[in-house]
């Protein structure tokens, strides 16, 4: 049996997004072309919009269709480049690779995003823009959007939270995070690879990150990948009916783990679908390869570092030491995980202790 527990990197396709898919590329037409084919293709991607904005509780309007989460967040540090920019110490690497210059904050041991630092820093100087991630990819931890936004708001700072993580396992609400900017990448939900969003506060207006023609109201040119919003709309609308709800799974695959091993963020409140253990004694890389000989797809954290096998910053951040740090693995499961592939799981978990 071939297993896969990699699911934050990248989620299956739901197989009513491959067939929305397939009808909107057997379908000719340019969303911005005003004949009949062309007005189709804009109906698809509106209707898109539309169940994108109800995921996040936001307008169609605020919607900005992009090539991922990636590009999401590039954009907004784009839009806010001359101003300072406060990250926390464990955001992706789209976020940290950014920007030259950003200031980060940092992490409690148990993940979490040291709100004390937090409002000392934003006391202090210029305002500028705060961005948060929602749910840490690597450990699953909820990092508190909400409570860093108020603070935030005090002194006068724009707020951006990378939710890529968080959609289809926890509620969104733009209002209820007071958020300037979020961002999504379909593919975390059940949707298509290289399509994403930022979905926007009701009267920002970041400068363009691409410059072209006039698509996504001037906000993003480029001819919009009609088949892959299509599908990302349609894996939206399923995510806010059938929120991902693992913790059965979660409890199974923790309770295998051997003695000694530990649950990276173990206290903190996480997503069900993200376990992170370290392994004393043991190398990330050379378990990767014993679980993939076995069919077993795993990681030892972000797919966005592959090629490479070393001390996770997240970890590091929460002040684990290099060897914990470089045995630490990854479990993800998804929409479609099913009870016999997470007890062949346990076993091959078991066999490897």
């Amino acid at each position: 049996m071939s297993l896969y527990f990699d699911h934050a990197a990248t989620s299956t396709v739901r197989p009513d997004v491959i067939a929305v898919m397939a009808d909107a590329m057997g379908s000719v037409g340019n969303a911005s072309s005003v004949h009949r084919a062309g007005r189709s293709a804009r109906a698809a991607l509106e209707r898109a919009r539309e169940q994108v904005a109800m995921l996040v509780g936001s307008r169609a309007q605020e919607v900005v269709f992009t090539s991922g989460g990636t590009e999401a967040n590039n954009h907004v540090l784009s839009a806010h480049a001359k101003s300072p920019i406060l990250v926390s110490a464990i955001e992706h690497d789209s976020i940290l690779s950014g920007r030259r210059g950003l200031e980060t904050v940092p992490v409690l041991p148990s993940g979490i995003l040291n709100l004390e630092a937090l409002s000392s820093r934003l006391a202090q100087g210029e305002p500028g823009l705060l961005s948060l991630m929602l749910v840490n990819n690597e450990t699953g931890a909820i990092q508190p959007v909400a409570a860093a936004a108020k603070c935030a708001r005090e002194h006068g700072w724009t707020v951006h939270t990378d939710a890529v993580q968080a959609a289809g396992k926890i509620p969104l609400s733009m209002g209820a995070l007071d958020v300037d900017y979020l961002s999504l990448s379909a593919h975390k939900f059940g949707g298509p690879q290289g399509v994403g969003a930022l979905v926007l506060r009701p009267g920002m207006d970041p400068a363009p990150l691409l410059q072209g023609g006039g698509q996504e109201r001037r906000r993003r040119a480029g001819t919009e990948n009609v088949a892959g919003i299509a599908g990302m709309g349609l894996a939206a609308d399923i995510a806010l009916d059938q929120p991902i709800r693992n913790q059965d799974f979660q409890a199974q695959i923790e309770a295998a783990l051997p003695i000694g091993s530990r649950v990276v963020a173990q206290d903190s409140d996480r997503v069900s679908t993200i376990t992170c253990a370290v392994w004393p004694g043991k190398t990330a890389e050379r378990m990767l390869m014993k679980f993939d000989l076995e069919g077993v797809s795993l990681s030892s954290g972000s797919a966005c570092s592959s090629g490479k096998v070393g001390a996770s910053h997240v970890l590091s951040a929460m002040d684990y030491d290099t060897e914990d740090a470089l045995s630490a693995l990854r479990f993800s499961t998804g929409w479609n995980t099913t009870q016999a592939e997470v007890t062949a799981l346990v076993n091959a978990i078991r066999a490897m202790a």
